[in-house]
C-alpha cells in the first residue's frame, strides 16, 4: 500500500550494538564526547552533519477539477449541496523526501510516486527555505523523478558505487516520515538485487531493515561515509506499519536514469527483441547447462537487435557488461538501463562454451499504430506496447491489442481488445517492425498467436 504517498507491498537492525564494539578506542579529536570512564562515545553525528543539508522535504498542490455538468459551475448549486469550488487548489501536502544531487544546477532526485499528478511542487530545505520546483522528468517504470530548484548555497550529496554494497553493510535512511523533518534511522543491508516484488516495472532493490515510513519515499539511503547508495521507495507492511523490510533503488540505477531524464526529459530504453525464461534446474538439465543461473533465450524477433548481434534461441545469458545475470528480471533491468543506440557486451553460454557478443540496442517500438498500415487484414486493429496494467506486462514479448473495431475482419475472426499478439505464422513479434516483417509477402491466410490471460489462442485471418 501507499500511505501518504509511500509504497508498501504487504527486524529493525541496531547499529549501536555493533558500534559499541569500538567503544574502547582511545579518545580522538572530533569524537562527540566521553563516557564516565573517559572512553570515546561512538556516534553518527559527524557524518550526518555533512549529509542532512542535502535532504529535502517535498510537498505538492493539486487542482480539484470540477465535474462536466454545468450545474457544478453554478455558485448557488455548489453552496446548496456543499460542493467544493471546481477551480480550488488544495493546500500543499507533505508527501515525501528528496535529495540534492547537483547543487550547481539545483537537481533533486526523488520517487516518481511522490510528485505524480502534481500541479505545483514545493521543495523545503533544512534551513526552512520553501522553493518552487520545476519537474525535469519522470520514469514511472523505475519510480524515479528529477525536479529542479533555483537557489544559492545548496548542498549536494556524494554518490557511492552501489555495486560495491555487501549484505551486512551498515546504512542510514534519512527523510521526513509522517511529516517529521530530518529523521534518521539506521540498519544494515539485508539483501541485494531484490526483484519480482511487483512494485515497479524495473526492480533491482536494496533491502534494508533501517526503518522506512510514510514520508521517507524519495529520501536517501547512505553508507557510513555519508554517501548516497540508494533512494528509499517501498516497505513490506502486512499490518500497515514498518516491520523492518524496506527497499531502496540502487544509486547506480537511479543516477543513470536521472542522467537520461535531465538530457531527454524521459528514459529512452532500447529493445533486444527476445523472449526469455529464468533458468531452472529442470531447464539446466534439459539443455545440458552446468550453470544454475541466467536467462534462457526462448524466442527471438527476426531482424531484431539480438538477431543482428548473433544471439540465438537456446543461448543462456549470464552477464551484461560484465555484471552477472541471475534471471529474466536481472536481464530486463540490465537492458532497461541501456540507451537505444548504444552497444553492450552480452556473455552467453552456447554448446557449453562461454562467448561475448556486442549487441547494438535497437530503438524502442512505436508506442501505438494501426494495423492497416501493415496489412488490410488488420484493418481496424490498434496495436501498442504491452501496458503496465496488463497481467502479461514483463512476462512476454509482444504487442497489445488496444482496440478492435466492430465489423472488421479481425473482429469477426475473434481478435479482442487486450489480447497480446506474440507471433505471426510462428514468427515471434514484439514491435511494429517485427510485425511488418512477419506479414511481408503473406498473400494468403495469416495465423496470429495471441495470449489472452493464461491461454494461448490462434486467430486465423
Amino acid at each position: 500500500m501507499r500511505g501518504s504517498n509511500y509504497k508498501a507491498i504487504g527486524v529493525s537492525g541496531c547499529l549501536a550494538a555493533a558500534l559499541c564494539l569500538g567503544a574502547v578506542a582511545p579518545v580522538k579529536a572530533g569524537l562527540p564526547g566521553l563516557d564516565s570512564q573517559g572512553q570515546a562515545l561512538p556516534s553518527l553525528a559527524p557524518m550526518l552533519e555533512n549529509v542532512t543539508d542535502s535532504v529535502v522535504n517535498i510537498s505538492t498542490r493539486h487542482k480539484i477539477d470540477g465535474a462536466d455538468n454545468p450545474l457544478f459551475n453554478d455558485p448557488f448549486f455548489r453552496r446548496f449541496f456543499g460542493l467544493p469550488d471546481p477551480r480550488r487548489v488544495e493546500p500543499p501536502q507533505a508527501l515525501g523526501s528528496g535529495v540534492i544531487v547537483n547543487a550547481d544546477k539545483g537537481y533533486v532526485l526523488t520517487n516518481a510516486h511522490v510528485i505524480q499528478r502534481a500541479n505545483e511542487i514545493v521543495v523545503t530545505l533544512r534551513d526552512g527555505r520553501a522553493l518552487s520546483a520545476k519537474l525535469i522528468g519522470v520514469d514511472a517504470e523505475a519510480d524515479v523523478a528529477v525536479v529542479q530548484v533555483e537557489a544559492d548555497n545548496l548542498t549536494d550529496i556524494k554518490i557511492a558505487d552501489s555495486d560495491k554494497l555487501r549484505v551486512g553493510d551498515f546504512v542510514v535512511a534519512i527523510g521526513n516520515p509522517f511529516g517529521l523533518t530530518q529523521t534518521v534511522t539506521s540498519g544494515i543491508v539485508s539483501a541485494l538485487g531484490r526483484s519480482g516484488l511487483g512494485i515497479e516495472g524495473y526492480e533491482d532493490f536494496i533491502q534494508t531493515d533501517a526503518s522506512i515510513n510514510p514520508g521517507n519515499s524519495g529520501g536517501p539511503l547512505v553508507n557510513l561515509r555519508g554517501e548516497l547508495v540508494g533512494i528509499n521507495t517501498a516497505i513490506v507492511a502486512p499490518s500497515g506499519g514498518n516491520v523492518g523490510i524496506g527497499f531502496a533503488i540502487p544509486s547506480n540505477m537511479a543516477v543513470e536514469l536521472m542522467n537520461q531524464l535531465v538530457e531527454y526529459g524521459e528514459v529512452r530504453r532500447g529493445r533486444l527483441g527476445i523472449g526469455t525464461q529464468t533458468l531452472t534446474p529442470e531447464l539446466a538439465q534439459a539443455f545440458g547447462f552446468k550453470w544454475q543461473e541466467g536467462a534462457l533465450i526462448s524466442g527471438m524477433e527476426q531482424e531484431s537487435a539480438a538477431a543482428n548481434a548473433g544471439l540465438q534461441v537456446g543461448d543462456l545469458v549470464v552477464a551484461v557488461e560484465g555484471r552477472a545475470i541471475k534471471d529474466t528480471a536481472g536481464l530486463r533491468n540490465a537492458i532497461g538501463l541501456v540507451r537505444a543506440g548504444e552497444s553492450v557486451p552480452m556473455t552467453v553460454i552456447r554448446d557449453g562454451k562461454k562467448m561475448t557478443l556486442n549487441v547494438l540496442i535497437a530503438d524502442p517500438a512505436s508506442e501505438q499504430f494501426v494495423g492497416e498500415e501493415l496489412s488490410a487484414r488488420l484493418t481496424g486493429v490498434t496495436f501498442g506496447a504491452i501496458r503496465r496494467e496488463s497481467p502479461l506486462y514483463g512476462e512476454v514479448d509482444g504487442l497489445q491489442v488496444l482496440d478492435v473495431r466492430a465489423g472488421t475482419q479481425a473482429w469477426a475472426a475473434g481478435l479482442k481488445k487486450d489480447d497480446v499478439l506474440i507471433a505471426v505464422n510462428q514468427h515471434p513479434v514484439g514491435s511494429k517492425d517485427g510485425l511488418a516483417k512477419a506479414l511481408k509477402g503473406k498473400r494468403h491466410g495469416v495465423t496470429l498467436t495471441v495470449r489472452r490471460g493464461n491461454r494461448v489462442l490462434f486467430v486465423l485471418l
